[in-house]
């Protein structure tokens, strides 16, 4: 396992530009391509309030293909009922056409202002320029383009080697506010080009999520917008990892350590934090005892306030643990 020099997945092309959205001229339109159909899966949020691309991509990904995602910051087309949906939908449509490819493997993403529609003329406009301007080595562009309150990218990749074949992964991810699972104004979509089947793909992703991206927090609050895919398109020429198999242990060891790579990045820039703060949980009953005291401590204003001021009041942490209802060995503690 070794991060990558360069962040270029075989098969893979992206881009990110400038469409009027953001008024300071920053990206705001991404698109990633694989040149086949991927093998593909996804985790949303949990919200109520799922923001129309996220309810589009939750049917999508049920297929197990898609080929593109193209997403757009500023503007999250959360709270924004059918006409949203309606919006998700022509910027899937304007993405297919342009690139000749079947509408329904196209996923969408938005983050931004929730309550707010889309400002499709921008968006369509800029799809046949997005579409000109992409390459193998744009997705650090992409990832640009995705950004809101970041302030800084957030991209990682690996390779390793599968079946003597060596297999590329590279994830992008964003998210400053709004920080706790289960996902929280975060979007993140990982490429690799590994071949896999669709079922051992969406059991590798969704172990890896659960401890990444399922296992921080910033302030507690969770978005109406989280989106986290991953792409496969076999490019690499491996056998095709299947459920069991020692190689897809292999890849979700590189999987697992690309997202934490990610999801340690959107800690440490989380608004306002100064701090990154790892907490560890032994000798819990049930992993649900464990997270449920470990959120506690992490979300206490109490707690964050003597982390803050460098004060090592433990007295906080305790307190905060005793406060989930779980009968604790209060004699054990340490």
């Amino acid at each position: 396992m070794k991060p990558a020099d360069e962040h270029r997945v075989p098969g893979f092309l992206a881009n990110g530009i400038h469409t009027g959205i953001k008024p300071n001229g920053d990206r705001d339109l991404a698109l990633i391509l694989s040149t086949r159909p991927a093998t593909a899966a996804g985790v949303f949020t949990t919200n109520c309030f799922k923001a129309a691309p996220v309810l589009l991509d939750m049917e999508r990904i049920r297929s197990g293909v898609a080929q593109a995602v193209i997403a757009n910051s500023g503007v999250a087309n959360a709270a924004t009922g059918t006409e949203g949906l309606a919006d998700a939908l022509s910027v899937s449509r304007a993405a297919s056409i342009e690139l000749g490819i079947a509408d329904e493997t196209v996923l969408v993403a938005s983050t931004g202002v929730i309550g707010q529609r889309l400002p499709l003329q921008k968006i369509t406009g800029g799809v046949k320029r997005l579409a000109a301007g992409l390459r193998d080595g744009g997705i650090p562009d992409a990832e640009a383009a995705i950004m809101t309150t970041d302030r800084f990218p957030k991209i990682a990749s690996r390779k390793g080697v599968i079946g003597k074949k060596e297999v590329t992964l590279c994830g992008i991810a964003k998210g400053a506010g709004m920080i706790q699972p289960h996902m929280a104004t975060m979007l993140a979509f990982i490429m690799t080009d590994a071949a896999i089947a669709r079922d051992a793909l969406d059991h590798a992703f969704r172990q890896s999520v659960a401890g990444s991206f399922n296992a921080i927090s910033v302030d507690g609050c969770m978005s109406t917008n989280d989106t986290a895919v991953i792409l496969a398109n076999g490019v690499a020429g491996n056998r095709p990892l299947r459920r069991g198999s020692r190689s897809l242990g292999v890849f979700g060891e590189l999987l697992s350590d690309l997202l934490s790579e990610l999801a340690r990045g959107l800690v440490r820039d989380g608004e306002g934090a100064t701090k990154v703060i790892e907490i560890t949980v032994a000798g819990a009953r049930t992993l649900r005892d464990a997270e449920r005291v470990a959120y506690a401590v992490a979300n206490s204003n109490l707690v964050k306030t003597a982390f803050f001021g460098g004060d090592p009041n433990w007295g906080r942490i305790i307190s905060a643990a005793g406060s989930v209802g779980i009968d604790l060995p209060v004699g054990q503690v340490r």
